[in-house]
């Protein structure tokens, strides 16, 4: 019974999601790309208060920078320290 009950749920759940998972994944990628600015800000010239912090997260973040730079309309990387086309 309880297994039921949680697939219905599960089913529930999907039903109203379907809708929106174009608008919810759009925003999501919306919310990556500001953060990615935030993060690559100071090599492309604009001040960051949190350089130090965000500093960390370089390692990570840069397997995602090609696609980045491309949904923000850069053909080419614009960092010369960063080489990704």
């Amino acid at each position: 019974m309880l297994e039921q009950l949680k697939r219905l749920v599960a089913f529930y759940e999907e039903v109203l999601s379907m809708p929106h998972r174009q608008e919810i994944a759009r925003e999501l990628r919306d919310q990556d790309d500001l953060f990615l600015l935030l993060l690559y800000s100071e090599m492309i010239g604009i001040p960051n208060p949190v350089y130090y912090y965000t500093l960390e997260l370089y390692p990570y973040m840069i397997e995602e920078f090609h696609d980045w730079h491309l949904r923000m309309g850069m053909d080419k990387s614009p960092l010369t320290g960063i080489r990704c086309c």
